[in-house]
């Protein structure tokens, strides 16, 4: 008798994605806690990240080869929405507050299916997806927790060292606030 192969971390490549992204799109949409519907406008988006420079991916499957798990970045700069919109929020923050805008990889996505939190699988998707980037910094925006308790993803940044960049900043087209967290690389494995 074979026993079924543990949980395995991997690297995924573009096509992997391409391949993977109805399912990584329901691990968004699940972790996010958004419409189903809100997967049909980011599948564009995602495919058109994988183009960008020092893109890369990692994913947590479960023993039959599910994705529990997904994280990518690329390295952000001038031109790209996320960085325009954060150079905005940093407009009257003087200029060590722009320097987070210099050299910095962009953690774009970081989910773990909601019935596969809270085992590490975020943190481990985290320190495999940082190891080895080349840029000084890495920048993240996540939903500010207001009046709450802060969540699995706040408490994951804050002990992997991310400090605030920018708070309470609202990014064009959304009206919620976001958090926009960072830290100097490289990443401790």
């Amino acid at each position: 008798m074979t026993r079924a192969p543990a949980r395995q971390l991997v690297r995924l490549g573009p096509d992997d994605l391409a391949d993977r992204l109805t399912e990584a799109l329901h691990v968004y949409v699940s972790a996010m806690g958004y419409p189903p519907s809100t997967a049909r406008h980011r599948r564009t988006l995602w495919l058109e990240h994988v183009r960008r420079p020092g893109w890369r991916a990692v994913g947590w499957l479960d023993t039959a080869g599910s994705l529990l798990g997904i994280g990518y970045g690329y390295a952000g700069g001038p031109g790209q929405w996320w960085y325009e919109e954060v150079r905005r929020g940093l407009a009257t923050a003087g200029p060590e507050a722009q320097r987070w805008l210099e050299d910095y990889f962009e953690l774009t996505e970081l989910h773990v299916r909601p019935d596969a939190q809270g085992h590490g699988l975020g943190e481990s998707l985290l320190r495999a997806l940082l190891a080895d980037v080349p840029n000084a910094r890495v920048l993240l925006s996540t939903p500010e927790y207001g009046t709450d308790a802060p969540g699995r993803a706040w408490r994951l940044y804050r002990r992997a060292g991310f400090e605030d960049v920018l708070r309470r900043h609202r990014f064009t087209g959304d009206a919620r606030p976001f958090a926009v967290l960072g830290r100097t690389l490289p990443f401790p494995r």
